[in-house]
């Protein structure tokens, strides 16, 4: 099922080959290189992003674009550090809950189920429909029959959530646990060691480094899934607030929420690399 997914481990290290092939399973190699590796670096960084929004700003500015079309970014900004507080902030708070309860619940589960069909293959032949219908499924689908059912209350959403990140735990989790070495394994049995002992002390960390990538791919997922959900079935969150300001035309509050959802999704990229690179470095 997952035979492409197999042929590349994710790699946290302060290097890695060059040849290393870049997927779904090893998207550390975007971060490979570091941030900057000294102050220079970080000052071209810096110089480089400042053009791109000053030129943006003269972009705006100078073809006399409508604030209702793209507003410039220093009225994003204004709005930002004006609103954040007061319009901004409780919502952002509502989906952080709901991207947290479902991601827990997704992820708890995708990480069980991968240890199940890995040491029970015929579980795996019960399972794996069902993991490809939920994967290729859009879960934000199911969000008006959940509301249907549970009412516009936080239930429906959290549900999806942890519909839409579980899977892609379990993928790359039961990926990590097939990698084990079978030389390891013949070791341990060797010794004397029990099945729950193999996979706590064998199987489970060299599975991690692919469960970390499986988690950082689910959190993604639960995010936009989080936020499609309230723009279809709740009346709070930053998905309702984009469905909100784009109807009332209020542009600049719409890109702020934009840029709120990217620095979320990019904490969630770093919070895991550094996980990565903190209890897997060990592979590099």
């Amino acid at each position: 099922m997952a035979s492409e997914l197999r042929d590349n481990i994710p790699a946290f290290g302060e290097g890695g080959d060059e040849t290393q092939e870049v997927g779904l399973s090893n998207m550390s190699a975007l971060a490979d290189t570091g941030f900057a590796n000294n102050w220079k670096e970080a000052l071209i960084l810096l110089l480089v992003a400042c053009g791109v929004i000053g030129g943006l700003e003269l972009i705006v500015r100078g073809f006399d674009v409508p604030a209702y079309t793209f507003p410039a970014p220093s009225e994003i900004g204004e709005s930002l550090w004006h609103n954040f507080r007061p319009l901004y902030w409780p919502h952002l708070l509502v989906t952080l809950k709901v991207l947290l309860l479902g991601y827990l619940i997704g992820a708890s589960i995708g990480i069980l189920l991968a240890a199940i069909i890995t040491q029970f293959p015929f579980a795996e032949k019960i399972v794996t429909p069902y993991i490809l219908l939920l994967v290729t499924t859009p879960m934000i689908a199911l969000v008006p029959l959940l509301v249907q059912k549970l009412g516009f209350g936080i239930q429906p959403r959290v549900i999806a959530v942890a519909l839409a990140s579980g899977p892609m735990v379990m993928i790359n989790s039961a990926t990590g646990f097939r990698r084990t070495d079978l030389a390891k394994l013949a070791l341990a049995r060797s010794y004397g060691a029990t099945t729950f002992q193999i996979f706590t002390k064998v199987r489970f960390p060299l599975a991690l480094p692919m469960i970390i990538v499986g988690l950082m791919v689910g959190a993604i997922f639960g995010l936009l899934t989080a936020v499609g959900a309230e723009i279809v079935g709740s009346g709070e969150g930053l998905g309702n607030r984009l469905m909100y300001y784009s109807s009332r035309i209020q542009m600049a509050n719409f890109w702020s929420i934009i840029i709120i959802l990217a620095t979320l999704g990019i904490l969630i990229y770093v919070i895991f690399y550094w996980i990565g690179k903190r209890w897997a470095s060990w592979q590099a």
